[in-house]
């Protein structure tokens, strides 16, 4: 019992099945009790600050997990069903996840953030002048050649050859726009900025790679034959992958250690009677 909630047997039992498809290991009786006793302090706890997420909130959440997985959410449940869970099982650790991160964030805002000057003296330390002089601002267009879905492979490989023989016709980003805009079943949208800390690391090479004004080469998607026109390239030390990387790192260290506090501190409070 938690605060006069009941933890079963089969609570229990459809928890261990749920850990064990999730890390491949069997977790002991004992690590599950304490998982889910941890999931009722924090679920009443969320609850006196008014952190309640409605039913359609959990399910939004369950779909976007099957969505990372490939799958539809009912494709979900039966995987689930198969191997004798639940979906409320998963349900019910989506939900405790949901409130706890909302409410550490919540409460705790100020003290987790993260220093810029604390950011740029580990990124010295761990000699980021290298990746500092790699930094760069971006100032791009993307381009879409619009090819309707359902097209034969021959009309995409046209607009692929139409894509690469336009490229050779852009010499500036005012020469795309020119060309883009008056031509039909194709776009040019706004100027976007980003830095090279925003990209992968694959488009990173490709823009470096790319003169300014001119365009990226074509790729297909679900729109249909997409370019960038890079407008402006310029270096930056406002912020770099390795800068992004470190201060992701210390405020994960920062939000894991305010949560493992805060957790015992309500633990401590709780009434958890053993039947």
């Amino acid at each position: 019992m938690v605060n006069g909630e009941s933890i079963t047997d089969y609570d229990i039992e459809q928890r261990s099945k749920l850990d064990f498809i999730s890390t491949h290991k069997q977790p002991a009786r004992q690590e599950v009790i304490n998982e889910l006793i941890d999931e009722k302090v924090k679920i009443k706890e969320a609850k006196k600050y008014g952190v309640d997420p409605s039913s359609a909130d959990i399910e939004q959440s369950y779909a976007a997990m099957s969505t990372r997985m490939r799958i539809t959410p009912e494709q979900l449940t039966k995987s689930l069903e198969s191997q004798g869970i639940r979906s409320d099982t998963l349900k019910a650790r989506i939900k405790a996840d949901m409130v706890w991160t909302s409410l550490v964030r919540g409460r705790y805002k100020e003290s987790l953030q993260v220093g810029e000057k604390d950011v740029a003296e580990v990124a010295k330390s761990e000699g980021d002048e290298a990746q500092q002089a790699e930094a760069f601002e971006y100032k791009m267009q993307p381009i879409v050649l619009i090819v309707p879905r359902g097209s034969a492979p021959a009309a995409i490989e046209a607009r692929q050859k139409e894509a690469e023989a336009l490229r050779g016709r852009v010499q500036t980003c005012e020469d795309a726009n020119a060309l883009f805009k008056s031509m039909q079943n194709a776009t040019i949208r706004e100027t976007v900025t980003k830095t090279s800390a925003d990209m992968p690391p694959v488009l990173r090479e490709l823009l470096d790679k790319t003169p300014i004004g001119h365009l990226t080469p074509p790729e297909v998607t679900k729109q249909g034959v997409e370019m960038v026109a890079l407008c402006g390239r310029k270096p930056t030390t406002v912020d770099t992958p390795k800068k992004r990387e470190i201060r992701e790192k210390m405020y994960t260290q920062k939000y894991e250690k305010k949560s493992n506090d805060y957790l015992q501190e309500i633990r401590k409070a709780a009434m958890i009677e053993y039947r």
